[in-house]
């Protein structure tokens, strides 16, 4: 059970990342293998339109990058991804994250979400995990890995019990099925990293990251 305070904090929660997905459409999945990537490629996604990050904690320099970002990019919406534990959250809030994701759910860091002062993008991939965090208050989940767990068929089906509940679905989405997801009306936006090609990233190709950027949001207009 969650008190009273705490049901209206994860209203203002669930209003915020309402807001996040309004602003983000598309969520880019990154994951930083050089400090000197950090800036260039949030540049290059921030001109292509897309201008909130997910930074995922797949690599050592996931914090350093979420701390450069928000110091130095302020105008970007920064948000830590691959939150495993309590620890980590704590930690993503010391960097200076506006928004924790994470892969999956135990009831731990369910309640470590309520009780943190950032929203929390759970992932699931069962109406059981879903029904986890909804108790808690959560009305906003990750799909994860979407294509795996069912895709829009999935969504479709979960709109019939859980009525408030919005998706992000991310893992196996791209500029093939981005239309058929976003199409859902409990969808509020889609992550992913087909705009991040590894080769591109190497050869520091910050240009084609921006062209493909822009072309996925015309995708969706």
């Amino acid at each position: 059970m969650i008190t009273t305070e705490q049901q209206q904090r994860m209203v203002d929660k669930v209003a915020q990342i309402d807001a996040l997905a309004a602003r983000a459409r598309i969520l880019p999945v990154i994951t930083i293998a050089r400090e000197e990537d950090i800036l260039p490629l949030a540049d290059a996604l921030a001109a292509g339109g897309l201008t909130v990050l997910e930074v995922t904690l797949r690599s050592a320099l996931g914090l350093r990058a979420i701390q450069v970002l928000r110091e130095q990019r302020p105008e970007l919406l920064v948000g830590a991804g691959t939150v495993l534990t309590r620890e980590m959250l704590a930690a993503t809030e010391q960097a200076g994250s506006q928004f924790t994701v994470t892969p999956g759910v135990t009831q731990d860091m369910l309640e470590a979400g309520v009780e943190s002062s950032l929203p929390l993008l759970p992932g699931i991939s069962s109406p059981s995990e879903l029904m986890m965090g909804y108790a808690l208050g959560y009305r906003r989940f990750k799909l994860f890995p979407a294509e795996v767990s069912g895709g829009v068929a999935a969504i479709k089906a979960l709109g019939g019990p859980f009525p408030e509940v919005r998706f992000c679905p991310t893992g196996g989405v791209g500029p093939g099925n981005i239309n058929s997801y976003m199409a859902q009306s409990n969808v509020m936006c889609v992550g992913g990293s087909w705009m991040l090609d590894s080769k591109w990233i190497e050869n520091r190709d910050w240009a084609r990251i921006q062209e493909c950027s822009a072309q996925a949001l015309a995708l969706l207009d």
